[in-house]
């Protein structure tokens, strides 16, 4: 049985209505028909009656939108469960602390927002005082994604909760010292407090989606009860415009996660002007979201408005509110009354008349300052309201004025968000419009103080009594001393090191071990597979019936495939997140999965299988997030490099991703030939992320769909895997001691392709090549980097390639599916003469043979490329280089 939708009080009861009796009828009227012909009928008409009046021009709201008046109207506002007089001292503090360290830090150059906190902070201190659960109560408290913009007023409030100090606050926008803040909410730079990296405008609302419905999924998997864990998203009016933030509003909708609140600060501004300059983004927002299935609240106008909106018998103000655009609108929040008193109230007869009932001091206050984003009372009725609607998720529109408390100097104006500090005369100005008891003295001296009420003042105990009853502070990310997770038995590994006769893709090996892995005791629950609606193309449609496809409504149909042995099975404590077409919903799956260590104190094991083009470079921005966010887990590019995906063409054709992936500090790229490697690679992962020492990292994997034989593994190979090179077959015995020698370096599918090349030079060329895999360009890269830096350091280290290729005779020719910027990464620390082959430039449609012959990466070229460079040592003649490339064809 589920809970009842709790009913909200209509906007419509706070409207004017001249004739009661006509209204009557009309509702009597619909009744009838419904009664006569019933509700279909009744509906029928009502459709077909508000399409007339749209076409004839009548100003009705569109259908998805409402009246631009609060959804609460002020009789209906719950009892305000505070103490308003405190919070109103308390947020005031955190108003001057936030921009006294702004204005601190511009004698550095180094910047910072003041104005979008200003026009926030009722939002937040209503949410710290009366709802953001804490981490030390029961479950694992809200999660909380804070609009990044804003950083300063949360700095400023753990500054009087105790958490930062003076110093601290002095370093906002300056860490390379070690006892920094850093910008903006940043858990890899600062741990202990942020949880999730906003300031990717966009990536923020994606995430704060996914992230409740991961709390769902870890719900209805009996992993963690997550009932009592909220999910807020504070976003700008502006930010709404990324495609991202908007993304996944059917999805939260779908699955009804009445866990979820996104806040929305309506302050009209974007970075450098109106949001919707000629239109109302407050009435296009709630179309949107309303239209997506969310319920919407809207709290717009302070209670200075209330006797405006009962004076406004006809409806002329409403009429004339939802016709004035956004842009107008901020401009009366900058004029004086006679501007407002022209050109509002001078639009028709009625509204004259109502100004002339009203002093400047009321217009001055309704349109200067008066929003419902700067009432406490306002903003808790409307977060009571969504915390206890049921079956949708909320977003609350809250309009502000940006700059709120500055000063005239930044209210509402285009540039405030590049305004980094006020002046000593505009300080003054805020203290006395807060009423703070700072002397005048202290604001002579030329630094700002940071303001503090005391330790043990009335302030203080009175926020931290609130947080204590709400499980402790907030923001705040929690590490918890979880065990690490028991490594997996050898057996679920053994299958691919044996190797196989059979053909296999490395994709195929992967997707085999990881169903090994989920039949672990211990820890295959912790897997949680994530395709975006490719599972059939990596061969993952056995993971269907056996491990389920999540879903909170189980399954309510009867699968077409149900007869069949690997049918389409949903369930409610599914494993597999088959997300459709979505790469960033994915992404933002992998995220929240894989930080649930810390969000929620449980360990998961995130694997996210795509196609590789579709990977790095379409959702980069959230790999990076990733990092930021300090996740781990296997991001898996499938039918990876430029020339192995037969048909496809360039849009298919990665040979890039591993370039991209090599700027990520913290992920670890392997580029494996062979099954074996892929089983090597794994259980490094599972130990250096989930092991004793768990490390903040990911692995990114890229794996082929070309099925070739797998090979047993070799004795003592696992160490150049992990590293990145080994020998994997060494030239067959010369015909004489100066016969030519060369070493072909090959990762991947290449490796195959550099044995074909081995063979044609010892039988064809007399040259005798050893074949090395690279299982990692970039792994030896960052030992190499490494080794760079100790040496500046005053400590000698050689660099693993560098150890590994030293009695290697003859020159190094690297050949890979991918550009040759990825092998060429090492180059510099090979000592012996390097060249490389790679797919640079656009992909194509043809067979794998015509495409690597295109890109000049085949056997053949391998050859010719091996000569070429001998060519140059003198150790074969120049006439064989041209003999070969006629010879094959090149």
């Amino acid at each position: 049985m589920t809970d009842p939708v709790r009913k909200l009080p209509s906007e419509l009861d706070q409207l004017p209505d001249r004739d009661t009796e006509e209204t009557a009828e009309w509702a009597a009227s619909l009744d009838a028909v419904a009664k006569a012909a019933g509700s279909n009928r009744a509906e029928y008409l009502m459709r077909r009656t508000l399409q007339h009046a749209e076409a004839a021009g009548l100003a009705l709201p569109k259908l998805l939108e409402t009246d631009y008046v609060n959804t609460i109207p002020t009789a209906s506002e719950p009892a305000f469960d505070g103490d308003l007089e405190m919070e109103s001292r308390i947020t005031a503090w955190n108003r001057w602390n936030a921009a006294a360290m702004v204005t601190r830090g511009s004698r550095f150059g180094v910047g910072g927002h003041i104005a979008t906190f200003a026009s926030a902070a009722w939002l937040y201190e209503t949410g710290f005082n009366h709802f953001f659960r804490g981490k030390e109560g029961d479950g694992s408290g809200d999660q909380l994604y804070i609009q990044g913009h804003a950083s300063p007023g949360i700095y400023a409030r753990a500054f009087l909760d105790g958490r930062l100090s003076e110093q601290q606050l002095d370093n906002f926008r300056q860490e390379a010292g070690g006892n920094g803040l850093p910008s903006y909410p940043h858990p890899r730079r600062l741990p202990w407090l942020w949880e999730f990296p906003t300031v990717s405008m966009g990536l923020g609302p994606l995430s704060a989606v996914y992230q409740a419905r991961f709390n769902r999924y870890l719900q209805n998997r009996n992993i963690k009860d997550t009932s009592n864990s909220h999910v807020w998203a504070f976003l700008g009016d502006g930010e709404m415009d990324e495609p991202e933030a908007t993304a996944a509003l059917a999805l939260a909708a779908r699955e009804g996660l009445d866990n979820l609140t996104f806040v929305i600060n309506c302050n009209l501004q974007r970075l450098d002007g109106p949001v919707r300059a000629n239109f109302r983004v407050v009435q296009e927002l709630e179309g949107a979201f309303r239209g997506a299935g969310w319920n919407v609240v809207k709290s717009l106008w302070g209670s200075a408005w209330d006797e405006l909106f009962q004076l406004d018998s006809t409806g002329a103000l409403v009429r004339r509110l939802r016709a004035v655009p956004d842009a107008q609108f901020q401009t009366y929040a900058t004029r004086d009354v006679a501007y407002i008193r022209e050109h509002f109230f001078g639009a028709e007869p009625a509204l004259k008349q109502l100004a002339a009932l009203l002093s400047d001091a009321k217009i001055a206050e309704c349109f200067h300052t008066s929003r419902g984003g700067h009432e406490a009372r306002k903003v808790y009725a409307a977060y009571k309201a969504a915390v206890e609607f049921k079956g949708a998720p909320t977003v609350i529109l809250a309009q502000t004025v940006k700059g709120y408390t500055l000063g005239p100097g930044f209210e509402s104006r285009n540039a405030n968000h590049q305004m980094k500090k006020l002046t000593g005369k505009e300080f003054r100005a805020m203290r006395d419009l807060l009423e703070l008891p700072i002397p005048d003295a202290k604001l002579d001296e030329s630094l700002v103080p940071y303001g503090h009420p005391g330790e043990n003042s009335p302030e203080i105990r009175y926020l931290q009594e609130r947080r204590a009853a709400l499980g402790g502070p907030a923001p705040a990310r929690r590490m918890h001393a979880s065990a690490p997770l028991p490594q997996p038995a050898e057996k679920s590994f053994a299958a691919l090191k044996k190797g196989s006769k059979q053909g296999m893709a490395t994709t195929m090996a992967f997707v085999r071990l990881v169903k090994d892995l989920m039949r672990d005791k211990e820890t295959g629950k912790r897997w949680v597979p994530i395709v975006p609606d490719e599972a059939r193309t990596f061969g993952m449609e056995a993971l269907f019936p056996s491990a389920g496809i999540y879903s909170p409504l189980g399954q309510t149909y009867d699968p077409v495939d149900r007869d069949q042995l690997m049918y389409y099975k949903e369930a409610k404590d599914g494993q597999v997140l088959n997300e459709g077409i979505t790469e960033a919903g994915a992404m933002a799956d992998f995220i929240a999965a894989s930080t649930a260590y810390a969000t929620h104190g449980e360990t998961m094991i995130p694997f996210y299988i795509f196609y590789s083009m579709f990977g790095w470079q379409r959702t980069g921005d959230q790999m990076w997030q990733l990092a930021d966010q300090l996740g781990k887990g296997f991001i898996v590019g499938a039918t990876a490099g430029r020339t192995t995906l037969t048909g496809e063409g360039l849009q298919h054709a990665d040979g890039h991703s591993h370039l991209i992936a090599s700027t990520n500090p913290a992920s670890l790229n392997y580029d494996p030939a062979f099954a074996y490697e892929v089983a090597v690679i794994v259980q490094d992962g599972l130990k250096r992320m989930y092991g004793e020492k768990p490390e903040d990292i990911f692995y990114y994997l890229t794996v082929y769909n070309e099925p070739m034989p797998q090979p047993a593994m070799p004795e003592g190979v696992e160490e150049g895997i992990v590293k990145g090179l080994y020998r994997f077959k060494e030239a067959a015995t010369a015909t004489s001691p100066d016969a030519p020698r060369a070493q072909l370096l090959a990762s991947g599918t290449a490796i195959h392709w550099a044995l074909e090349a081995q063979e044609l030079l010892a039988a064809e060329w007399n040259v005798f090549a050893d074949v090395w895999s690279a299982t990692s360009w970039g792994e030896l890269r960052r030992d190499a980097l490494e080794a760079d830096e100790a040496l500046l350091r005053g400590e000698q280290r050689t660099p693993y390639v560098t150890q590994v290729l030293a009695d290697a005779p003859g020159p190094v020719v690297a050949v890979s599916d991918w550009m040759r910027q990825v092998p060429d990464q090492i180059s510099q620390w090979v000592e012996q003469d390097y060249t490389s082959l790679g797919t640079d430039g656009f992909g194509l449609s043809d067979t794998r043979e015509a495409a690597r012959r295109h890109f000049g990466v085949d056997a053949q070229s391998v050859v010719v490329a091996t000569l070429a460079q001998l060519s140059k040592r003198g150790t074969v003649p120049a006439s064989a280089v041209k003999e070969a490339r006629e010879r094959y064809g090149l």
